[in-house]
């Protein structure tokens, strides 16, 4: 009877003991019928769930995941655990306050040379670049207003720079203040910077009123300044590269190079210089005042 169930599919390996982490069970649908039949001895499940902590093996980044038991969940109901991985990284976790309210025109930068990248191909679109700290109470207030603006004004593009994980960046870039904030845009480069808190919104609401009138900047892109390139590519702490620009040498006037190539002439001939026409005038006087006086 049991061969004929167990083809049938009514109770799936009914007739063969399951392993589950070293552990072998009988499938709880076929423990009554076994018993029954006398075919398996009983076997006696605990109605608590097995506490158990299992390394798996995931497509994680190639990191491996543990699954941890979340003991401040309550037994009843829906039952969950969160996941960890090596990385540090928690999933399914509460968002960092840096991360909450993110519009689609804001991105976190996660290097130099993204920041060197977002800024040249911005084009004519306003670039704000806001310098934060998860430590600072003052980030962390201006947080939602920033968040508020920048879903006010979606062609303003933000980007966010985490002191903490790029202080040496920002070393560079000579920000010792926060929460700090740099303008961007075109041809023009850097509009204005400057630090402002909770309490001076206003600040910040002007200078984003004031860069975003429609305008049209010529030439390239500008982003960071020339002295802040070569910063950044002598910080030996980052991973950037930049090759200064070549010095234009100064072409001299063509008057000044009409007028050095007609001294040496001059001064390697014996012939008199001509005199100046003021005393050329000075000696005809004179002698036309000696013939007047009979001399």
């Amino acid at each position: 009877m049991a061969e004929v169930l167990s083809k049938t599919n009514l109770f799936p390996y009914c007739n063969q003991n399951q392993q589950k982490n070293g552990i072998s069970w009988i499938p709880k649908s076929c423990v009554g019928f076994c018993s029954m039949r006398g075919s398996f001895p009983s076997v006696k499940l605990k109605s608590q769930v097995f506490r158990l902590s299992s390394t798996l093996t995931s497509d994680f980044h190639g990191n491996r995941v543990v699954s941890r038991e979340n003991k401040a969940m309550p037994k009843r109901g829906n039952y969950s655990s969160s996941i960890y991985a090596q990385t540090g990284r928690r999933i399914g976790s509460a968002l960092r306050w840096w991360e909450k309210g993110l519009q689609p025109n804001m991105k976190e930068v996660t290097s130099a040379q993204e920041l060197v990248d977002s800024l040249l191909s911005a084009g004519d679109k306003l670039l704000v670049v806001d310098f934060f700290s998860p430590g600072c109470g003052g980030c962390k207030a201006l947080h939602p207003k920033i968040c508020q603006l920048a879903e006010q004004n979606p062609e303003v593009q933000f980007l966010q720079v985490n002191y903490e994980e790029h202080k040496s960046m920002c070393y560079s870039l000579n920000v010792h203040v926060l929460p700090f904030f740099r303008f961007y845009r075109g041809a023009h480069g850097r509009l204005c910077s400057f630090s402002c808190t909770n309490a001076t919104i206003k600040k910040f609401k002007d200078a984003l009123a004031k860069h975003t009138t429609d305008r049209c900047s010529l030439g390239p892109t500008k982003g960071l300044e020339e002295k802040e390139l070569v910063a950044l590519a002598a910080n030996k702490d980052l991973s950037f590269n930049y090759s200064p620009k070549p010095q234009p040498t100064p072409v001299p006037a063509q008057e000044e190079v009409a007028v050095a190539e007609i001294a040496p002439s001059l001064s390697s001939s014996n012939l008199p210089l001509p005199l100046p026409s003021t005393f050329k005038s000075a000696q005809e006087t004179e002698d036309k005042t000696l013939v007047s006086a009979g001399r």
